[in-house]
């Protein structure tokens, strides 16, 4: 394999065109690291996310285990999975062409289904979904499938800029008001709104006992607690996340048409691209200071979540989809890569069912192990995880054609069932 020609891998016993190597193990990769964030707020009351603090303790291991997490994982992984989406949008598309299929149906069809499986998860399952959002973001983007990738590109970097700059805004805002009300002749509206800022940004006190309470509980406890919070992320967080998510996926088309994720770069390009990681987990060190030094303050995190948000995390997330390609591209190890790959090619059933096993293990309904583990013991369950996501993936995919998360939601967009054993390659070759 040249350093320029993209890994591709037929599917065994099909006839299928063959899949693109490279881009189902950054996938893998990415549906592995998101995980290591969402384990936190599986595993404990979800504010915890933000603030060790809050829960899981936050000195010795567990402030390494939040620090490391915070600067190597933290939005990155999710960032590389956004992209991925784009081009999987562009991938998509351009196959149903190629088969005679409407293009515009085959998406509208999908991002309707994915939509319906993302509000089951977050209601039923957990209240971090991402689906409903990539849905929707999805939807409203298929107009640019077939843009200019220069166009792509800029249009998703003046959206990280204007969410920069929104951050940048609304921290100096909030820091004027705490100025204000910090002044002996603070104004009585001044007080009033910074009260009420306090109130909105923080955790109520009764949250922590709810959220112990309740996921510790029957199911029907947790779908309790869980309801509300999910409504709050599909309509605040949301619309929040809309600016750099839609930006991410933009960037993730363009690159898609450009042939990064195909692996066509030159290995000079992809080491380019690598070779800043350590400076960029560097960049982080004057964040997690500042963080610390101010205990996390609601406002703080606006600002550190924008310059991490637009900044650092975008780099990063391309250089480890660099690192990903270069190693697949390398032939070391392949029985590792293979993996990887079949873990990509499942990632909608690794996502889900991750949050299956461990919502189920931990809450009340399975073993009630909620809030009961420190936060470096999440690194535990990470590792099992990930063993799990590499063992079951490629032997699954071996026999079936599809993870079943992919088959349900393919047949559900499709409006029938669709082929799910593997044929026996020796049928197909006779034909």
């Amino acid at each position: 394999m040249t350093a320029a020609a993209p890994a591709r891998l037929r599917t065994p016993g099909t006839a299928s065109a063959p899949r693109l190597q490279t881009l189902d193990a950054v996938r893998g990769i990415a549906v592995m690291g998101i995980f290591l964030l969402n384990v936190v707020s599986m595993t404990m009351p979800s504010y915890a996310y933000l603030d060790p603090n809050y829960y899981g303790g936050a000195t010795g291991a567990n402030w390494w285990e939040w620090a490391l997490a915070y600067v190597i994982a933290d939005g990155k992984f999710r960032g590389l999975f956004t992209m991925m989406f784009g081009a999987s949008t562009v991938l998509i598309a351009e196959r149903a062409m190629a088969g005679g299929e409407r293009p515009v149906v085959v998406h509208y069809a999908r991002m309707a289904t994915l939509l319906l499986f993302g509000l089951l998860h977050a209601y039923l399952i957990w209240m971090g979904d991402i689906l409903v959002l990539y849905a929707l973001c999805g939807a409203a983007l298929f107009f640019a499938w077939r843009a200019r990738p220069r166009l792509l590109i800029a249009i998703g970097i003046a959206l990280l800029a204007f969410k920069l700059v929104e951050g940048i805004v609304a921290y100096q805002n909030v820091a004027a008001l705490q100025a204000a009300v910090a002044r002996p002749d603070a104004a009585p509206a001044d007080i009033a709104r910074w009260q009420a800022y306090d109130r909105e940004a923080k955790p109520p006190p009764e949250m922590l006992a709810s959220e112990l309470a309740g996921y510790r509980g029957t199911w029907l406890d947790a779908l309790r607690v869980r309801a509300p919070m999910s409504l709050f992320a599909e309509t605040v967080i949301l619309i929040d996340a809309l600016p750099d998510t839609i930006a991410l996926m933009l960037i993730g088309m363009a690159l898609f048409r450009l042939g990064f994720f195909s692996g066509a770069w030159s290995r000079r390009t992809y080491w380019l691209l690598a070779a800043p990681i350590p400076l960029l987990w560097l960049g982080y060190a004057p964040l997690v200071a500042w963080l610390e030094r101010t205990r996390f303050a609601p406002m703080t995190m606006i600002a550190t979540d924008a310059i991490q948000l637009t900044l650092l995390r975008p780099l990063l997330s391309l250089g480890y989809a660099a690192i990903v390609i270069l190693f697949v591209q390398s032939g070391r190890a392949r029985w590792l890569a293979a993996r990887l790959t079949a873990t990509g090619r499942m990632a909608f059933s690794n996502y889900l069912g991750t949050s299956i096993v461990v919502t189920t293990a931990f809450n009340g309904y399975g073993f009630g192990w909620y809030g009961r583990i420190e936060r470096w013991q999440c690194l535990i369950v990470v590792a099992m995880i990930w063993a799990l996501m590499l063992a079951w993936s490629k032997p699954w995919l071996d026999r079936f054609t599809y993870g079943p998360f992919e088959w349900l939601w393919r047949s559900a967009a499709r409006g029938r069932w669709q082929r799910f054993r593997r044929r026996p390659i020796h049928a197909n070759a006779s034909q």
